[in-house]
């Protein structure tokens, strides 16, 4: 390979040119991670955070009107590129059985992750939803930053 072109090609990748894919930015937004049709609903952006107030991230809540399903995406702001133990949880209220008792529907993504746990979806046209997400710090601090919405909501 000629002189100029390593030097071309690592002045570009030193400027990030040919580093960044054009889908990382939209990755890491919570319509990117969810997908086409999804956007924020009302209340469903709340922050992820230790009970001493330290926040690690925030948990989203999306849904999509054309399929009626519901999304959650946890997403870092602290620890971001390394894997920690995080995650993205949906809880979807259940139409009554027959003996009327409701039993929810949850559904989880955790794991040790770099920048977002989910997407969680799940089908919950005219049902009410919870959401919660977390995110555990790297090192020896024992606090796990929580957040979401403990109470039903986004109903129908």
């Amino acid at each position: 390979m000629p002189a100029k072109a390593i030097l071309l090609t690592a002045a570009l990748c030193l400027s990030g040119a040919v580093a960044t894919p054009a889908n990382a930015t939209a990755a890491r937004t919570p319509q990117g991670i969810c997908g086409s049709g999804f956007g924020l609903v009302s209340g469903g952006t709340q922050p992820v955070k230790t009970s001493s107030g330290r926040r690690y991230g925030t948990v989203y809540l999306l849904y999509n009107r054309g399929t009626g399903q519901n999304c959650v995406v946890t997403i870092k702001s602290s620890f971001v590129g390394t894997k920690t133990q995080m995650s993205a949880t949906l809880t979807v209220m259940a139409k009554p059985r027959q003996d009327g008792k409701q039993d929810p529907i949850v559904r989880t993504d955790s794991g040790r992750f770099s920048i977002y746990a989910g997407p969680v979806k799940y089908w919950a046209k005219g049902a009410c939803v919870k959401f919660w997400g977390t995110i555990k710090p790297i090192g020896h601090d024992p606090a796990v930053a929580g957040g979401g919405r403990n109470a039903w909501g986004n109903c129908g």
